[in-house]
């Protein structure tokens, strides 16, 4: 007990702290960076800064035509696991209890064979990425020691969630902290690496799209 105690408490509360100073020290220092004012005309019938944004936000959700057939399991796992993680954080009645309590938030539960379901197909989805990434010549040569701890720290909660459900492994007590300790670890990476990206991506496309749209450019 003295580890979960430990888990539930000192090791969740720092990393919360540091999951949400981090993430607004990471947002601050992108919203602070020096901008080019733009000085050329717009061209005719070009939108709305802002509709751009969300116009190419909304479409790079998707790959080009050109692209999709070579980047289709990619894309679709890509989804799966994504859409898993959504499901398993939001729709699990322990972690909308832990929510509500943090932000008196709350909304119904799924039930917890389908979270569970949703839980092992995420942590396959999770495999196939590590396995593309070690088995792909290109994506393993671009590929660094913060890509494997962001994958590592993302697949932990999923592993140690599904072994303290089915009781597997340890005392349940036990399996529990390891669980806590895992979330904990992906807070405190969150802001720092690659797993930013969850929050960046908008940024980037919206000032892609608005950059373009200025110039007439259609993508």
């Amino acid at each position: 007990m003295e580890l979960l105690d430990f888990a539930r408490g000192p090791a969740l509360t720092f990393a919360l702290a540091v999951f949400v100073l981090g993430s607004v020290w990471r947002l601050v220092g992108v919203m602070l960076l020096p901008r080019l004012r733009d000085l050329s005309p717009a061209r005719d019938g070009a939108p709305a800064p802002l509709v751009g944004a969300l116009r190419t936000i909304a479409r790079r959700m998707w790959p080009r035509p050109e692209f999709a057939p070579a980047t289709l399991f990619i894309t679709l796992n890509s989804y799966v696991f994504h859409i898993g993680l959504a499901i398993v954080v939001f729709g699990l009645a322990p972690h909308i209890l832990f929510i509500r309590q943090l932000t008196g938030l709350s909304w119904p539960a799924l039930p917890s064979n389908l979270v569970f379901g949703v839980g092992v197909i995420t942590l396959f989805a999770l495999a196939a990425v590590l396995a593309r990434r070690l088995m792909h010549p290109v994506v393993r040569l671009l590929s660094g020691p913060g890509d494997y701890l962001s994958w590592l720290l993302t697949a932990l909660p999923v592993a140690t969630g599904l072994l303290a459900t089915s009781h597997l492994g340890a005392r349940y007590e036990t399996l529990l902290a390891l669980h806590v300790l895992s979330i904990a670890a992906f807070l405190i990476w969150f802001p720092f690496g690659k797993l930013m990206h969850a929050v960046l991506f908008v940024f980037s496309r919206g000032a892609t799209g608005i950059r373009f749209s200025h110039r007439g450019v259609n993508i």
